[in-house]
């Protein structure tokens, strides 16, 4: 049952990042749960998180891999970091919102 949730999502990540496949196992499910996170509270362009609230809502041994995948997100371009004066500001990239809509459902 776990080999054929993960290769659902595995052939949809690898459909949304143009054949492009860069994650993989635990990192999926980190991923579409934090896209789900910003997809759910609307958080596009003019709204934003603060870096460090990234991680809440995971569990404790989850929070480094979390800021992993969004880094990686933000490589794929799915995710946006700007600089603020106090910290790093992170929203989701309305480009991108048909294949963010297609990955959290």
């Amino acid at each position: 049952m776990r080999e054929t949730y993960l290769n659902k999502y595995a052939y949809l990540v690898y459909k949304i990042y143009n054949g492009v496949f860069m994650l993989k196992g635990n990192e999926i499910d980190v991923a579409k749960a934090l896209m789900r996170k910003f997809y759910r509270h609307n958080i596009w362009g003019k709204h934003h998180w603060r870096e460090d609230t990234l991680p809440k809502g995971f569990p404790s041994h989850l929070r480094g891999l979390v800021m992993e995948v969004a880094e990686e997100l933000r490589r794929m371009n799915f995710l946006v970091r700007r600089p603020s004066s106090h910290g790093y500001q992170w929203y989701a990239n309305i480009e991108k919102i048909k294949e963010i809509e297609e990955f959290v459902k």
